[in-house]
């Protein structure tokens, strides 16, 4: 293991056993992550919320500042992404069990690759290629009624499906707008003893713009204004729990590799994931390798996909099903260093990427308010 990178705490203080944590507590269980003891929930996820970026820029964010000391830092997923994030905080499982491995992947059953946020190549039927029910049906055959909080075009996506079946939606109109998202939580408890809701714009300026940028910074003012508001907003036996789904890191333009303009590096079926941690598909992984670690140096990590395994990237004992969705060899970037592909133009305008396993993308912060 690169000793700059940090390996995700499947088995203690990781997203995926946030939610298992809270059914601990309203069940009479166990937790694994020690929440505060609350009647009802609610989960603030903040996309791009990283604990370094936000530590970096904490005179933007006066109110989280004050309590970074007692927050707790989390680790997300490998790779460090939205989609396999929210799957994992859903479902309560490690991306080897629930099979979202990337933002982009491999479905070997058409040997083509998907994108998971927008689903295009993705299968028709989306309860077929689910691997792990979601903590929240589990909660609701115990009684625990549970809804989610996002957009409204959010409502019937594939990821909506995968990583939060069994909730009942409630659409955002007007991202920017707390009262407006104050309101529709606050009627979601209404029926609810778990609320998930989401907010996407840290993270859509992170990646136009960058961390530290003024949009970016802007942001995360007016995130931290809508944390104060909600936490005065809910009733006194809620616990507001507040996190992130992966940092971010700046990647400059003559930091990005064209994995296409280098033919030396051809040799795959297949690439996907992104920027920060590419999957390649391909049918002799030991020689193509051996080719991008040569050529990669120091500027990334290149390992077969067993070696990930066996490193616990995914998590122990992957679901066959899972494992021919990773890419027979994975190239994690260092620094800020970013391989690109023509096949994804939209990522080459990209400024704020993540996807690796560094600590400002791997770490996030959980943060509890309540109750009161």
């Amino acid at each position: 293991m690169v000793p700059e990178f940090v390996l995700p705490d499947y088995d203690g203080a990781t997203l995926a056993n946030l939610l298992p944590s809270i059914e601990a507590r309203l069940t009479g269980g166990e937790p694994v992550i020690d929440l505060p003891r609350a009647r009802k929930y609610v989960i603030l996820l903040v996309d791009g919320l990283g604990w370094y970026p936000l530590a970096e820029h904490a005179d933007h964010a006066e109110h989280l500042a004050a309590l970074m000391p007692s927050a707790l830092t989390l680790t997300c997923a490998v790779p460090s992404t939205t989609a396999t994030s929210l799957t994992s905080l859903g479902c309560g499982a490690v991306p080897g069990h629930h099979g979202v491995v990337g933002y982009t992947f491999l479905d070997p059953a058409a040997d083509r690759v998907l994108n998971a946020l927008s689903w295009d190549g993705g299968p028709e039927d989306v309860e077929a290629f689910t691997l792990r029910p979601t903590v929240f049906s589990r909660l609701a055959r115990q009684g625990h009624r549970s809804a989610a909080v996002s957009l409204t075009r959010f409502a019937d996506s594939a990821l909506t499906r995968m990583a939060f079946g069994g909730t009942r939606h409630h659409g955002v109109e007007f991202e920017s707008d707390p009262e407006h998202f104050t309101d529709l939580i606050g009627a979601a408890l209404q029926g609810s003893d778990v609320v998930y809701a989401y907010e996407r714009l840290l993270d859509h300026h992170g990646h136009g713009h960058g961390v530290g940028s003024w949009q970016w910074l802007d942001e995360l003012a007016r995130i931290d204004d809508l944390v104060v508001h909600l936490a005065e907003a809910l009733p006194d036996d809620v616990c507001l729990l507040v996190t992130g789904d992966h940092g971010m890191v700046n990647v400059p333009q003559d930091r990005k590799i064209v994995a296409d303009d280098h033919p030396e590096l051809a040799g795959y079926r297949h690439i996907a994931g992104e920027g920060r941690f590419r999957q390649l598909y391909t049918d002799d992984a030991p020689r193509l390798a051996a080719v991008w670690a040569g050529f990669m140096g120091e500027r990334a990590e290149v390992v077969l996909r067993d070696d990930a395994l066996a490193a616990g990237w995914f998590g122990a004992d992957p679901d066959p099903l899972a494992m021919p969705r990773i890419g027979d060899v994975l190239v994690a970037m260092r620094e800020d260093w970013a391989v690109m592909s023509h096949n994804f133009p939209g990522e080459f305008g990209l400024v704020g990427m993540h996807g690796s396993l560094t600590p400002a993308e791997m770490l996030v912060p959980l943060f509890a308010i309540g109750p009161r």
